[in-house]
């Protein structure tokens, strides 16, 4: 894929001359609120408006994939669909409401719920507007396949239903909450994901690679009764989980993608698309343990998931695309080697967390390793390309 530069003839916007620049910017910011919040929270030094962990939930689903997906969607989607770009008055409609719901959700989880709901209004309206502009995107594309672009959709508007039913949630019957986190994880965050990464990874890896047309429609069903047995009864779903860790693992050995691989722009990739198989096995496991025992793994399943996978994956897309569309050559130097290295130690620093509890010892000392370790992660990446967004930096 040829990455291009659009044009922009006044210099002093060039922050907002492409979409994938102010959504990666507030998403990476808000990353950093959203966890400093919630681990002050979590240890009781603040009190905030809703519980530390629906903050928590929300503002990692909401507030910092949701715009990350903006980001990328917004950009390469239409030439997913070869149609005209997205117009910058378009994009930045949408991108407003984004940072105003960010800034009031924030700050009225310290101060104030009345501006923790409007900012929650604001996020929401966004989401749906954003998702609108997808659906006349695949409306309007006069393409023959519309079959990865159809799941790309889906998932976005399965995400807008997650964001409403947690607002339902939050303001009515608080049972709701937990099914949302279960379509938000599953059938939004992953999902989409997923329908992104089988056709983009193979084609940066020159894999050719026979297009398994059922595949996601099968992965798609599985998560839905993977979903559906979990609400009837908590970890019930393992033999679900050990299906798709089946059907997904094989998918990606017949891909042949050629890892170990010295480019860490692609190495990136294929570890975040490992992870799946792995994390549905650990969720069967873990679900499983928990089914017939008292043992908690503090949400091993989603965690592992969506950082070994959504959340490695974004941090390579998101570090390719800014390379890309900066004029920058597309290689990796020792920072961002490091960077890719880091997202593994967030991920692991997670999953021992998990299991320390899980073994009913403390884990709070591990807690602020595992944020401290997020923290870095997000400030070590805007050091090295929030100047690259903003202004056009060149890489040395």
């Amino acid at each position: 894929m040829n990455f291009t530069q659009f044009s922009d003839d006044d210099n002093k916007n060039y922050f907002l001359s492409q979409p994938h620049q102010p959504f990666f910017v507030l998403a990476f910011v808000n990353a950093l609120f959203t966890m400093l919040i919630f681990m002050l929270s979590y240890k009781g030094i603040i009190t905030i408006s809703i519980s530390p962990t629906d903050f928590h939930s929300y503002g990692f689903i909401y507030l910092l994939f949701t715009p990350s997906f903006l980001a990328f969607l917004l950009t390469t989607f239409p030439r997913f669909s070869s149609t005209p770009a997205i117009e910058k008055k378009t994009y930045m409609q949408i991108f407003n409401f984004y940072y105003l719901g960010s800034i009031l959700f924030l700050l009225g989880s310290i101060v104030s719920p009345v501006l923790s709901a409007m900012g929650i209004l604001l996020l929401f309206t966004g989401h749906v507007k954003g998702m609108l502009i997808l659906k006349n995107i695949y409306k309007t594309s006069t393409m023959e396949d519309k079959h990865d672009i159809y799941w790309i959709l889906h998932a976005m508007q399965l995400g807008v239903i997650s964001h409403l039913l947690f607002i339902i949630g939050e303001l009515f019957y608080a049972p709701l909450i937990g099914l949302s986190m279960e379509v938000a994880t599953y059938l939004y965050l992953f999902l989409l994901t997923f329908s992104v990464a089988q056709r983009m990874v193979p084609f940066f890896s020159h894999c050719m690679v026979d297009k398994n047309v059922r595949l996601i429609k099968n992965i798609f069903l599985l998560l839905v009764l993977h979903i559906i047995l979990e609400g009837i009864i908590p970890n019930s779903a393992f033999a679900v989980d050990l299906a798709l860790a089946y059907l997904i693992g094989k998918e990606l050995l017949s891909w042949k993608l050629p890892f170990p691989n010295s480019n860490p722009l692609l190495w990136i990739l294929h570890i975040s698309l490992f992870w799946v198989p792995v994390a549905f096995t650990f969720t069967a496991l873990t679900n499983f343990i928990s089914l017939v025992s008292d043992i908690s793994f503090l949400a091993l399943d989603m965690h592992i998931l969506t950082l070994g996978f959504v959340f490695s994956i974004l941090i390579g897309f998101g570090t390719r695309v800014t390379i890309g569309h900066s004029g920058n050559i597309m290689q990796a130097d020792l920072w961002i080697k490091g960077l890719f290295i880091w997202t593994q130690v967030v991920v692991l620093s997670r999953i021992l967390v998990s299991f320390v509890a899980a073994f009913g010892w403390d884990f709070m000392v591990l807690f602020d390793i595992s944020a401290t370790v997020w923290l870095i992660m997000f400030i070590a990446w805007g050091l090295r390309f929030f100047a690259v967004l903003i202004m056009g930096k060149k890489l040395t």
